[in-house]
């Protein structure tokens, strides 16, 4: 996958990480965009890991559900480390 593409698939995962989880997350595009990178190498490495399956390329679903729960993860962590309370 590209870079653009990882940038993109990132972007749209963080997006949807922050729609799928409870409560009010601050952060305008900028830091979606790097949530949802840094949740897209997160579940890349989870899902190394543990089923052996890894980010291939940009319309793979499984693709897209990795960076989709690598996104969940860090963004519960993040909450976690922050302290945000559910609003």
């Amino acid at each position: 996958m590209g870079f653009f593409a990882f940038l993109i698939l990132g972007l749209i995962a963080g997006a949807i990480a922050k729609a799928i989880l409870p409560g009010k997350q601050n952060g305008g595009w900028f830091a979606t965009l790097i949530l949802g990178v840094v949740g897209a190498v997160v579940g890349g490495w989870i899902g190394s890991l543990l089923f052996n399956a890894k980010i291939e390329s940009f319309w793979n679903l499984g693709s897209w559900a990795l960076a989709i729960v690598g996104s969940i993860v860090v963004l519960l962590i993040y909450g976690a480390i922050t302290g945000r309370k559910k609003a």
